[in-house]
């Protein structure tokens, strides 16, 4: 046992290290598994924190579990998880990339929406069925609305780190579909944050609509403020540290920006993480080079401590065990709506726009990866008091099983033609995209 339920401060601080390290490890050796059998790294991380919670580990005599994550330690581990979170939802607004979107602007628009809003559809429909066993949460009831628009939520994420990866991993780089999936899974990013946050003032407002007003107002004004203050003032600051070379100094201006606009919005009443968006996604991209080099790159390799840790406690809310046999039908259920909302969603548009069934089905699977970014949002759930441990382990198991899915069936695809030659050249219609994938890939896929 690595510490009492009553153990002093420093024995608590020594198990958190301990287990952080253990964390590290299990991570780095699922992530190299599934990598074997061309799958990101993240179904990795996520398969451990499910192996090290009670869906495995705890099934062992002993409750080993509870042993290597005693109840007083998890506190802390979260705490470092948020750290690892708000930095890495800094990197994700700061790589977000406005100019994915231009190479196929309206028909990325068009997938985008229309997946959104058939997913949002279908995963509110099902909410009808779902709620009746799902409405209370710590003994509250949840509103209604604010668990349909959740779950719609949750079946309409696409998520663009994973997506990323995927395209560059089957060789979809300098495609149409590849293109055109990328900024379809922008502007899904973008709406799903937006989508989360009212669910956030919603829950948060607790169904007083003058509650939602002020939070809604507030919202308005710090978007504004950031936009036209904090915008161009950080162009300014940017542009002199990184002229003096001053590097150390500019990485702590942007941490603490980070960790203090993750904070207003927290008072505002939206979860912290659009704070961190926020602040990201209004830095300056230039000097590119240079800041990749000497401040994002830092922050990544700080990311890849942490965030393992996010995916442990992930894993430990997830319990298989403690699933109905009602809970299985309905996670098939959750399983399949996400998908048809997707699929389809991608499909019928691509299709129209003169995309062969081939390429269409393609962008849907594409389209249907969820990952890292699910998590984030069903954590950032669970933190609001919107999901019970059962609803929250069905749809960890969604993401996971949506994310896992898009690798194999490509590879299947792309293995039945004919590989492209070495050198060839790529046709000036499939591909507007001029700038490496790579710089738009972040580090945890």
């Amino acid at each position: 046992m690595l510490a009492s339920a009553a153990g002093p401060a420093e024995l608590r601080l020594a198990t958190m290290l301990a287990d952080i390290g253990v964390v590290l490890l299990v991570g780095a050796v699922f992530g190299r598994l599934v990598q074997k059998v061309r799958q990101p790294v993240v179904v990795g991380e996520i398969l451990a924190g499910i192996a090290l919670g009670p869906s495995l580990l705890g099934l062992f005599p002993g409750d080993l579990t509870h042993k290597l994550f005693p109840t007083d330690v998890r506190p802390l581990l979260s705490a470092v998880s948020q750290v690892g979170l708000v930095l890495f939802m800094f990197l994700v607004g700061w790589e977000f990339e406005k100019r994915l979107i231009k190479p196929h602007a309206g028909l990325a628009l068009g997938v985008s929406l229309l997946s959104i809003a058939l997913a949002f559809g279908l995963g509110a429909g099902l909410a009808v069925f779902l709620y009746p066993e799902h409405m209370t949460v710590a003994g509250r009831t949840i509103p209604f609305s604010a668990f349909a628009t959740f779950l719609g939520t949750a079946m309409s994420i696409t998520a663009f780190p994973v997506l990323a990866r995927i395209i560059s991993e089957n060789r979809l780089m300098g495609t149409r579909v590849g293109s055109l999936s990328l900024g379809a899974a922008a502007v899904d990013d973008l709406l799903a944050w937006c989508l989360l946050a009212w669910v956030s003032a919603l829950v948060s407002s607790n169904g007083d609509y003058r509650d939602l007003l002020r939070i809604g107002a507030l919202s308005l004004v710090y978007l504004a403020a950031m936009l036209l203050v904090v915008r161009p003032a950080a162009a300014w600051l940017m542009w002199r540290l990184a002229a003096a070379e001053r590097w150390s100094l500019l990485l702590a201006v942007l941490c603490a920006g980070a960790m203090v606009s993750a904070w207003v919005t927290t008072w505002i009443g939206i979860h912290a993480i659009f704070g961190a968006f926020l602040f990201g996604f209004v830095m300056p991209r230039e000097p590119a080079r240079v800041l990749i080099e000497h401040t994002r790159r830092p922050l990544e390799n700080v990311s890849v401590v942490l965030l393992p840790v996010f995916f442990i406690i992930t894993g430990l809310g997830v319990d298989l065990g403690a699933l109905t046999s009602g809970d299985w039908v309905a996670l098939v259920a959750i399983i399949a709506v996400a998908c048809v909302g997707k699929l389809a969603g991608a499909l019928l548009p691509a299709r129209l726009a003169g995309f062969n069934w081939r390429e269409s089905f393609d962008l849907g699977l594409l389209m249907n990866t969820r990952g890292l970014t699910e998590l984030i949002i069903l954590n950032a759930a669970v933190s609001l008091g919107v999901l019970d441990g059962r609803m929250f382990t069905m749809l960890v198991i969604m993401a996971l099983v949506t994310t896992a899915m898009a690798g194999p069936l490509l590879s299947r695809r792309l293995a039945a033609e004919e590989p492209v030659p070495a050198g060839a050249p790529v046709r000036a219609a499939d591909t507007e995209r001029s700038e490496p994938l790579a710089d738009v890939i972040e580090p945890r896929v």
